[in-house]
């Protein structure tokens, strides 16, 4: 039987009575709650309990509930707050909404009304959790299929997942920002024993290191102010399945420690817990740091390290596998032609030999976004030219400069207009020389122009 998480609400208020009634309020409503009298409390307590509300207090000693508001909003953005007052000042109600405060609710207040705001609140995080699900699914789906192209390179990474898959080995997914390194990892979950089981995520980047031992390993009562109850934690979800921990570079070393003993016996504690708990997962991780060089400077475990690497599968770069990048083209402009309603347009043969010269430092993801953004900009056109790409593709000053004459052409700019704005476009990448040189004057000329337009000399 499938339990279902209470949802985590902080109540954050100096005065004890408020305090103890909304606890025991919110309580009967099957909500799990903690509470904090001030500021600072409910910083330590919300780096922990990692709640999905919070009640909060507008006025308190010390830290304020502005002050409080924001540093809440700086650990979890998305957190959901609900600022509680005794004053109702249109100056305050404004600077909490400009913070991220959901709502705001005033002393005295009915607990229908306090009802039809957490549950508008409920509503929205339950409508954006489905279509965040949604958008995954048909994501990862998408990315299955396009993944792979015709490379030799990446017909070795599909073989190695093939060989892998069905084993019980923990595998160490290695590959630059942007190469699909949770697509490979699903893949080997997908043809696995254990496709059945739990696929568990973590992203150990995300998470600030307070909160990622109790995400992990979960807590028992009492670990921590605020820990009234136990808490599984992401150990315990995927037992018998598949754990995944995504950038395990920045883990921080007291951690590993930690992690290292599941590696080993299979056992882990919980945050306050006295007992080991014994669990049966299958590890992948990812990194796109070298761990070699972690373990050298001290901050990665070298015996972490070896439990880790048993099978290593590493992602070419995208610039490594250019013969991929037409496939890739053709599917991303299907999919956002798609998504925006538009007729899938062509690449001209320079547009098209443009995307396959850049180098790609964000790999796969970049070139989607790239995708996007031209989708977003066009209108009707039908076919995309270089100047539709972003600026930032030109890697190049013969391609600045020729992109320049292009759009100083299309906004039909005179001799003179032109010369001004290519002067101050590139008047910090060369000399007077080089510049008089590419505009077909001498530089006396130029320094002439520089006077009648009032621009000062560079250099």
């Amino acid at each position: 039987m499938l339990v279902t998480p209470k949802t985590r609400v902080l109540v954050v208020d100096d005065d004890s009575t408020m305090a103890k009634f909304l606890s025991s309020y919110l309580a009967r409503r099957d909500f799990e709650v903690s509470t904090a009298s001030t500021g600072e409390e409910a910083i330590r307590v919300f780096r922990v309990y990692d709640p999905s509300l919070v009640l909060l207090d507008m006025s308190m000693p010390g830290m304020n509930g502005i002050d409080t508001l924001e540093r809440i909003k700086q650990i979890k953005p998305e957190v959901s707050v609900i600022m509680v007052s005794g004053q109702s000042s249109p100056e305050l109600i404004f600077r909490a909404s400009k913070l991220g405060a959901d709502d705001y609710i005033a002393k005295p207040f009915e607990p229908r009304d306090l009802d039809q705001r957490i549950n508008k609140i409920m509503d929205r995080q339950r409508l954006s959790t489905e279509v965040t699900q949604i958008r995954d699914q048909v994501r990862k789906q998408a990315d299955f299929h396009m993944l792979f192209g015709t490379s030799p390179k990446m017909e070795d990474v599909k073989n190695t997942i093939e060989q892998v898959a069905d084993t019980n080995a923990t595998v160490l997914i290695r590959g630059e920002s942007g190469t699909g390194k949770e697509v490979v990892a699903r893949m080997v979950y997908a043809q696995s024993p254990r496709r059945d089981k739990p696929f568990v995520k973590v992203n150990c980047a995300a998470i600030p290191h307070e909160l990622l031992e109790s995400e992990l390993f979960g807590y028992e009562p009492g670990a921590f102010t605020g820990a009234n109850r136990q808490k599984p934690g992401k150990f315990d979800q995927a037992n018998n399945g598949t754990m995944f921990l995504d950038e395990i570079s920045e883990m921080h070393p007291s951690l590993q420690a930690k992690l290292l003993h599941v590696l080993q016996d299979g056992e882990f504690a919980r945050l306050g817990g006295k007992r080991d708990i014994t669990v049966d997962v299958r590890m992948l991780a990812a990194t796109n740091k070298p761990l070699e060089r972690g373990v050298e400077e001290g901050f990665f475990r070298e015996d972490l390290f070896y439990r880790l690497n048993v099978v290593t599968i590493h992602i070419p770069p995208l610039r490594e596998r250019r013969e991929e990048i037409p496939l890739f083209l053709e599917f991303f402009l299907r999919k956002y032609s798609e998504y925006y309603g538009k007729q899938p347009p062509a690449f001209s043969d320079y547009a098209t030999n443009r995307m396959l010269d850049y180098t790609w430092p964000g790999n796969i993801r970049e070139l989607e976004n790239v995708i996007e953004q031209t989708m977003i900009m066009m209108d009707d056109e039908q076919i995309i030219e270089p100047r539709h790409l972003p600026l930032f593709m030109e890697r190049r000053g013969a391609e600045r400069r020729r992109r320049f004459l292009e759009e100083a052409l299309d906004r039909k700019l005179s001799i003179e207009e032109y010369s001004r704005e290519f002067v101050l476009r590139f008047q910090d990448r060369h000399t007077e020389k080089e510049l008089a040189g590419f505009l077909g004057i001498t530089p006396k000329t130029l320094w002439e122009k520089r006077k009648r337009w009032s621009l000062p000399h560079s250099r």
